[in-house]
């Protein structure tokens, strides 16, 4: 009987895929993973959040109910360093990043599958809508969740061939209704518990506010470097200096309260009385400056990116017609994308997008399989 983890969040996803994988005939270990930092440094969301502090408990009350055995592990060091880190050094460039990919990949997967690789596991299983096939060419690749409203594939797309090999995603296959019902039928003690929206850490939605309390807490200032760190923390301003509302044309129309406040494509709260709408068309950190244009400038049919991950494919070789999302809530668009450098590649569209935001995932595909991915740079 193969052995699995199942990294149970206390939600009923990972709850469910738990129980399925138990019924396939897998011998399954409930696993918490502790990612939680001391409480006055990061607030983590009390109730729903994947690593909320309630996530213990409603998690062991499901391992409870499937007769699993459950265990909490402690990845506080990794959290801090590839996630919280990660997202403060990004903002601080004037990026907008997803600390959910990163999390993903260095956190949930690096990390949890090596410890369950070391305690005698074949897989690591989660609760993603999403499914892992093998196709001809022997290469692994995220295909997506039958169910398109919840389709998590686009926060997946940096997992390497090795993780894919040695991962489960019961849940893919199954409709959000289709997962609540399972677990009304199991009376599982999360079946109705409402599904986490925001960044676990910031559980306020306000990034500037923690990302300073962050820096302060931890004695960093705006020159430091974590050299532990995969993503390294070296930003060139603070991102809360204010600075100049510039348009297009270079002309000065106002004042900003610091980089770290703003990201392309928003609309309010900028504090500008223009006469119409006016959008964040670009962050300026060389010169501390913030670009503002009106709702057709936000739109831009090109896009480069670099910390490439191919999943579909060993590499790019010459152009490729693919579908391309830019972030997690867009619907996907046709383009071409050729690589540029080593580590780089251009994404041509087919039709304008809007707000195209450096520091963001662009995850490409072709049919309903992840060809890869990378950061947004420009």
């Amino acid at each position: 009987m193969e052995k699995v983890v199942v990294g149970m969040s206390g939600g009923v996803d990972s709850s469910v895929a738990a129980y399925l994988l138990k019924e396939q005939g897998y011998d399954v270990i409930g696993v918490t993973m502790q990612i939680w930092q001391d409480e006055d440094v990061c607030k983590m969301e009390e109730n729903g959040g994947c690593c909320g502090l309630s996530a213990v408990e409603d998690a062991r009350r499901v391992a409870s109910v499937l007769d699993i055995p459950y265990y909490v592990m402690n990845f506080k060091q990794e959290f801090r360093r590839d996630v919280i880190d990660y997202f403060v050094s990004e903002y601080l460039q004037a990026r907008t990043p997803n600390p959910c990919i990163a999390c993903n990949r260095y956190v949930k997967w690096e990390a949890l599958l090596k410890r369950s690789l070391d305690i005698g596991a074949s897989y690591i299983a989660t609760g993603h809508y999403a499914s892992i096939a093998k196709l001809p060419n022997g290469r692994y690749a995220i295909k997506k969740s039958v169910t398109q409203a919840k389709d998590q594939t686009y926060a997946l797309y940096n997992l390497t061939q090795y993780q894919l090999a040695h991962t489960l995603m019961p849940v893919g296959e199954y409709s959000k209704d289709e997962i609540r019902a399972i677990a009304n039928e199991l009376k599982l003690p999360v079946a109705n518990k409402p599904d986490s929206q925001e960044i676990c850490f910031v559980s306020d939605n306000n990034y500037a506010e923690f990302i300073s309390n962050y820096l302060l807490e931890n004695e960093k200032t705006a020159d430091n470097k974590n050299t532990d760190s995969k993503f390294g923390a070296n930003p060139s301003v603070t991102g809360f200096e204010p600075g100049n509302y510039i348009n297009t044309a270079g002309e000065i129309i106002g004042r900003h309260r610091g980089l770290v406040h703003y990201t392309v494509g928003q609309r309010k709260g900028l504090g500008l009385a223009m006469g119409q709408p006016v959008f964040v068309l670009e962050l300026r950190p060389e010169t501390n400056e913030v670009v503002i244009g009106n709702s057709n400038e936000v739109f831009s049919d090109s896009l480069k990116a670099n910390r490439l991950n191919f999943m579909a494919i060993e590499d790019l070789d010459g152009e490729m017609e693919v579908e391309a999302k830019i972030r997690y809530s867009h619907k996907g668009a046709p383009c071409k994308i050729k690589k540029t450098a080593e580590d780089e590649l251009l994404c041509t569209f087919d039709e304008p997008q809007r707000a195209i935001t450096p520091g963001q995932a662009v995850v490409f595909y072709q049919g309903d399989y992840v060809v890869g991915g990378g950061t947004i740079i420009r």
